[in-house]
């Protein structure tokens, strides 16, 4: 505590679910406030919560506004934490303190940090917005005074895919654990909040969607208005922040593979910015040979409590194995060892199999780059392979540069396959063995719908792909585009590409692939419009994208370290988004003024709102630019139902009932 009485108080509120295979360990907390054990104050109470979202055609709004009160006869600094959604451009910061609202303005990192502790220890209201890396946001306010209240509100845009026919929304609340255990010790936490916990969805679709589900949310109140267009609505009184919201929506059967292209543009004198979605329509055929399974498995020691309900799943997985697949099981902590060598999914070798998985142990640390070194060699180049790697640790011991795993998982042909339950995850590091394997990663949350994670997944391991895939736009510059190769493309997978052009005009684009040995190219003509003022959100979507993608390619020597750090720092000033290099602090109209700093979030977002006031009143605006010229003669990929259950969906089974074991029932509902 300093001479003006303030104690730094930490105030966290949600956090990520798994976006990735390499995750903090640690033990799983409610979301709720943070204060220092010793410091025999209280933590500060939680008044409300509520989330506004709004899907609409390929990306989302998420804005959420919470209230609280400082209990104590003390003038209190507080740390509010949000966990950060993969791909998430926070675009809005606002803060009410007492009769004060202050907004945000980003700047870079050092400059705002200086800003706001001379506001700070100068007694005024001010706010600091940050981005932790890959993990979350964290937002500071000074000066909250004894017994008084703080509306913290905040807006982040991202995109969304559908997958298979199915979107997926999520907004987070359970929080994963990620402090040390001395880190923990520390805090004192207050879960628990005190009036309405309230969650509104609208959803808007240029396509008809046939259903939603909100798993776990009992009471869910879901209005369908058109065939494109629900409202969700979630409540309840009281209760703890301790489980996620699960969104699922979907689309009608037998809809035809797509291309759609979002664009924003404000004249011809500025570059464009779109968002192009393919949805192939492509006859994928299922995979009748026997495969290989490769299980990578985690038995370091933050896998104590978990192992024994996780081996219990890969025994369940090795008795329903048909004879005709073979399978290898790989364990690593400090170290990685082969517990069993390849082998026929025959009866005698399962029932050995079994028993040794039953005796494992957890200790040790989460070396993840030897689990995979060992897990790659002595692959059958003839027979295809999946590798199913489950962890729940960042990778802390052995190898850690992402570069040598990007090296390591171009050795071989195999399909690598991430199932994770838990919070904070290192998606960026996953994205890079998922990049050089061709394979994809999954996020599970205990809050899924169990069945339709099932179901996805299958689509995926037990069909064949497209391989060799590129994707390219002629006609009109592009330009900072993640078009160009992309490699492997499974089924039902959608490719969102985002994108600055040049200037309006004629472009054809087209999707080469490679199927069953034989080349295929899909190609349709559209026009990028000379104006187009629908979606300014597209800018900040795609400039946190870029800057998210220079960072990969940095931590992979692709780009130098200075060179990528200027950039990033140019993209989060001219287009307001919080990045690593950036950061918004939050101050009185006046700080504005006085310090003499340009008012570029503010401009940006009155352009933002009287966007979506706009689409709001408006019918659902579909996109599909190939509708003259289908670049796909198939419909798309929807879920089937049926049949018996695979190795990869038994194992998916066994990983969401092993979290539904390990974290107790703790959503409290009226």
């Amino acid at each position: 505590m300093n001479a003006t009485g303030r104690l730094r108080v930490r105030l966290t509120a949600m956090a990520v679910v798994a976006a990735g295979a390499f995750l903090v360990a640690g033990a799983s907390f409610a979301a709720g406030t943070l204060t220092p054990a010793a410091s025999g104050l209280a933590p500060l109470t939680i008044l409300d919560h509520r989330v506004e979202v709004t899907i609409n055609n390929g990306f989302a709004m998420t804005r959420v506004s919470q209230r609280f009160s400082n209990p104590n006869d003390t003038v209190a600094d507080g740390m509010y934490a949000f966990p950060l959604p993969k791909g998430a451009s926070l675009s809005e910061v606002q803060a009410r303190i007492g009769e004060k609202v202050i907004n945000g303005e980003v700047l870079p990192k050092d400059e705002a940090r200086k800003i706001y502790g001379e506001e700070r220890d100068s007694g005024n209201q001010a706010a600091l917005a940050e981005k932790d890396g890959f993990m979350r946001f964290e937002f500071r306010v000074a000066n909250i005074p004894p017994a008084g209240e703080v509306d913290i509100s905040f807006v982040y845009y991202q995109a969304l895919t559908v997958d298979t026919g199915v979107g997926r929304y999520m907004y987070p609340l359970e929080e994963g654990g990620t402090d040390s255990p001395a880190a923990q010790s520390f805090w004192t936490r207050n879960e628990t909040v005190a009036g309405p916990v309230i969650v509104d969805v609208v959803l808007k679709s240029a396509w008809p969607v046939a259903e939603v589900r909100v798993p776990g949310a009992g009471g869910a109140q879901v209005t369908r208005e058109d065939e494109g267009t629900y409202r969700v609505h979630v409540e309840r009184t009281g209760g703890a922040l301790d489980r996620d919201f699960v969104l699922y929506y979907r689309l009608a059967d037998n809809l035809p593979g797509r291309i759609e292209v979002i664009p924003y543009r404000v004249g011809p004198d500025k570059p464009g910015t779109f968002m192009m979605v393919v949805t192939p329509g492509v006859d994928l055929k299922p995979l009748a040979n026997g495969a290989d399974f490769v299980f990578v498995l985690d038995v370091s020691g933050s896998m104590a409590g978990k192992l024994k309900v996780l081996a219990d799943g890969v025994c369940r997985v090795l008795g329903q194995m048909s004879p005709a697949d073979r399978y290898r099981i790989v364990t690593f902590n400090n170290t990685a060892r082969v517990l069993v060598d390849w082998q026929s999914a025959q009866a005698a070798n399962v029932q050995s199999a079994i028993a040794k998985v039953k005796s494992l142990q957890s200790r040790g640390g989460t070396n993840v780059y030897a689990g995979l070194r060992q897990a790659l060699a002595g692959l059958d180049a003839d027979r295809a392979t999946s590798l199913v790697l489950v962890t729940d640790g960042v990778t802390n011991t052995g190898v850690v540069d992402p570069r040598a795993f990007y090296k390591l998982m171009k050795t071989a042909d195999v399909r690598v396959f991430g199932f994770l339950m838990g919070n904070s995850a290192n998606w960026p590091l996953m994205k890079t063995v998922c990049d050089a394997s061709g394979g994809f990663y999954t996020g599970v949350s205990n809050s899924d719908d169990i069945i339709g994670q099932i179901l996805l997944a299958k689509s995926k391991i037990t069909y064949e792909c497209m391989h060799d895939a590129k994707l390219r736009i002629r006609g009109v510059k592009t330009f900072d585009a993640n078009a160009g190769w992309i490699g492997k493309i499974y089924r039902g997978q959608q490719l969102v590409i985002l994108g600055r052009y040049e200037k309006a005009g004629a472009a054809t684009v087209e999707l080469e692939a490679t199927i069953t040995g034989e080349k295929k190219v899909y190609s349709t003509t559209f026009d990028f419009p000379e104006v187009d003022t629908d979606n300014p959100e597209l800018e900040r979507i795609w400039a946190m994208h870029r800057a998210d993608e220079l960072a990969r390619l940095r931590d992979l020597g692709l780009v130098g370290e200075e060179d990528a750090r200027g950039v990033i720092r140019e993209l989060g000033t001219k287009y307001q988004i919080v990045t690593d290099e950036t950061s918004m602090v939050v101050l009185t109209d006046g700080a504005f003024q006085r310090r003499g700093i340009q008012r570029r979030n503010r401009d940006r977002i009155a352009v933002e709102r009287k966007a979506q006031q706009a689409r709001a009143v408006q019918p659902v605006r579909n996109y599909r630019v190939d509708r003259t010229k289908p670049a796909f003669h198939a419909p798309t990929p929807s879920l089937g139902g049926g049949g018996a259950l695979d190795p990869v969906e038994l194992l998916l089974i066994s990983l969401i009932a092993a979290g539904a074991v390990l974290v107790k029932d703790r959503f409290r509902r009226d």
